[in-house]
This record gives C-alpha cells, structure tokens and sequence, in this order.
C-alpha cells in the first residue's frame, strides 16, 4: 500500500472514530527516498542486507546500488514509463513491421528474415527471404549497407524499398507505425517432402510478453492460438528458448499450463505487503489445469546459457511434469523475480521479493537446469536438436543434405543474453 494512502486512511479513522480532535502538525509528506526506503524495508528479499541501508538520504540510485542483488534497481520517473512499456508489450515504435540479417559477402548484404503479418511490410505482402536492393531510391550495396538503410529506417517516415525475391523484384511502399511484434515464430526446418523429409517444426519464443501482436492475451496468446489451431499436425515440434531472457511470471506458467495436465507448476517464497503497510512472508503454489492443446505430441524444449528467469519457470514447469525432455546446454540460473511498483514521485521500483522452486521442489538460482540431452553450444546446433528429435521419436531427418540444412532458421541464438539484461521474471506490484 502506498505510504500516503496509510497515513490518509490513520486520519480518516481519527476523523471517524473520535469525537474531540484537537490540531495536530501535519504529517510531512515522503520524499522520493523515503518512500523507496520503505518500500525495500518490506518487500526486499534478502533481508539480511537492510539493516545496513541509511535510513536518509538524497539519492535514490545510491540506496539502490548498496544493494547486491544485481536485479533490484530504481528507474527515474523520466525513464519510467519506457520501461513499463518495454517489459510489457513488444510495441516498436516508428518501424514497418520487419526483420534483417546481412551478410557482406554478398552484392547486397541486407536478407529480410522475419515480416510481422500485421504490420505494414506484412500488409504490403514483402516476401520473407527476399533481399532488400534498395530503400528510397538509395543502392544498398558493400560494407555499409546496413548503416545506410538504418539511417533511411530513422528518419523518414515513408520507406519505399526495392526487393528481390525468385528471381523477380518489386518495390513496396512502406510507412511507419506503432507495431506490436510477435513473439513466437514458427519454422518448419530439414523438410523435404520429395525425399520422404516430414520436417521438424521449430517454434521460437523469444519473450513473455502481456501485449504483443496477439492484442488480448499477449505470448501465451499466440502460442495458445498456434497449438489449437493445428492438433492435427503429428510433426516433432521443438519449443525453442534459446536466448529468451523471460518476461511476465502470469504468462510463463499459463503457457507452461499448456503443455501439463495436473500437478504443481511452479512454487514461490515472497514478501508482501500487508494491508496496513507492513510486511509478511507468503508461500504459493500454482496448479495445472487438465484439457489443453499441447497436451498431447511429440515435443522438444530447447534451451542455452541465454535461457533465463521465466524461460525456467516454464522449462522446469515442463520437464519436471511431463515427458518432454530439456534439449541444449544448461540455462542461465535466475531463480528470482522482481516485483514493479510506480513509486511516490512516479518512478519505477523494481524489488527482487520472489524465489522460485521447481514442481519437485528444486532450486536452480545461480545453477541453471541441466539439459537432458546436451548439445554443443552456439548459434548453429539446430541439427543437434534434430537428432534428439530423429532419436526420441523415429522422425526421418537429412543426414548431409546442404540444400535442406541451408533452410536453418534466420534467428541468431546468442548463448549469454545481452549486455543490457536484467532479469525476467516480473510481476505488478500492488500499491494503490
């Protein structure tokens, strides 16, 4: 509860309950530290560490930074709703609803490896694969083709690009938009149907997001959607987490709940507010719920060092519960999450107050979940989960096949999240 939403309500009582008010000296307001202070007082999880925090101060990032727990952070209220905005949805601002990879050996580097069907380039009907020419009348060609495109992309707000696609090309008008991107891709890779190949169908989750192109139910939205949408695909289906740094805790475990008829899904130890503004320790369990989709098929999780926070929630979720086994190297290890509360002048609090045990009851902070199946790391070990896959479930797979093999998916897996990360799993705050 907001502290001035206490001290409001201690006054209303004495206003309410008392028949003799004598005039007291008001109650001074909380500064921006003050409130921060409370609040990591009652909700921080280690709370071992608050005893040093100096009660009064002038910096807010300074009380922050005492802190050792690298995930427990303040955002000024100038940043603070771009934050919000960004560990939400997966809105982007001023794009066209596209993704690129480049490749400077070749005549014109820039490759289109993603359209977003709702966006303008997937209205505009841009081919994925197709190779970008040119971008408002300007060559994309050599080494400095994709700053020059980048430039074009920023600042202007029409964008007609030139793309060659089979041996064809054709220019299409594009203009920026606010576009929700997805965030879960599905490729059908080592497919070759005039050679007996079924193919092995790849979905990529790239977040936990609330809102995302779905609109309604954000990432378990799409993923939801995809699975009841094609109950009569037998295919291997591989449930690709590489590099998925996490998101919203609601979202990993409704999507978790996917896949898992009954039992635990997930435990949590937590701090929490009280009602009147103190703080208490509180124990949660969260249950599957049986007649989901993905329920029944042959599935795979694949997952690196890049895996982290609530793509384990969702991995240990999974594999402690069903068969489907854990394909890949061991995952990052952040059994800890972060609550958000918008703060007394407006700023974001992000508070580590959860940690997380697996459905038998294992921690995994600082040790990660080892895969089952392990396969090398890198960015190009698709193939290792295929032959898991070729393994566990018969599924006919090239063994040499460069023209099949070549069809890879475009997204490159990096096997430790980015510089800028800083934690995934994060729930709202209560305050008002």
């Amino acid at each position: 509860m907001h502290l001035r939403m206490i001290l409001a309500a201690s006054l209303l009582c004495l206003l309410g309950c008392s028949d003799f008010i004598h005039p007291v000296e008001s109650t001074p307001e909380p500064t921006e530290y003050s409130f921060n202070y409370w609040l990591l007082q009652r909700l921080y999880l280690y709370e071992d560490e608050l005893a040093d925090l100096p009660e009064e101060g002038d910096s807010v990032q300074v009380l922050y930074s005492s802190l050792k727990d690298p995930y427990t952070r303040y955002t000024p209220p100038a940043k603070s709703e771009s934050v919000i905005v960004s560990s939400t949805t997966s809105m982007i601002e001023g794009d066209v609803g596209m993704r690129y990879q480049t490749n400077t050996n070749l005549e014109h580097p820039i490759t289109i490896s993603r359209v977003f069907p709702k966006g303008p380039a997937g209205r505009a009907g841009v081919p994925r694969n197709g190779t970008i020419i040119s971008a408002n009348d300007v060559e994309l060609t050599g080494n400095r083709a994709k700053a020059v495109y980048d430039s074009i992309v920023d600042y202007s707000k029409s964008i007609d690009i030139r793309v060659a696609h089979n041996y064809d090309t054709a220019l299409y008008k594009l203009e920026k938009e606010t576009v929700y991107a997805p965030t879960v891709f599905v490729d059908t890779l080592y497919e070759d149907k005039a050679k007996g190949y079924p193919g092995i169908i790849f979905i990529s989750i790239e977040g936990f997001k609330l809102k995302t192109a779905d609109q309604k139910s954000g990432t378990y939205g799409e993923l939801k959607s995809y699975l009841d949408s094609t109950t009569s695909d037998k295919r291997v289906r591989i449930l690709d987490l590489r590099g998925n740094p996490g998101g919203h805790i609601s979202q990993c475990l409704d999507m978790a709940d996917l896949f898992v008829k009954e039992g635990k899904l997930s435990t949590r130890h937590l701090r929490a507010l009280t009602f009147d503004g103190g703080s208490m320790h509180v124990t949660s369990t969260v249950k599957a719920k049986a007649g989901d989709a993905g329920e029944s098929g042959k599935f795979l999780i694949f997952a690196n060092k890049g895996s982290a926070s609530c793509s384990e929630i969702f991995i240990a979720a999974v594999t402690e519960t069903t068969d489907i086994p854990l394909v890949g190297s061991t995952t990052y290890g952040k059994g800890i999450g972060q609550s958000m509360f918008l703060t007394y002048n407006g700023g974001l609090a992000t508070i580590t107050d959860i940690e997380f045990l697996t459905p038998k009851g294992n921690s995994y902070h600082k040790v990660g979940i080892v895969p089952k199946y392990p396969c090398e790391s890198g960015i190009n070990n698709n193939d290792c989960a295929a032959r898991v896959a070729s393994e566990l479930y018969n599924v006919k797979i090239p063994e040499q096949d460069q023209n099949v093999l070549a069809k890879q998916s475009s997204r490159q897996i990096e096997d430790y999240p980015n510089p800028e990360f800083e934690g995934g799993a994060i729930e709202w705050g209560n305050l008002f």
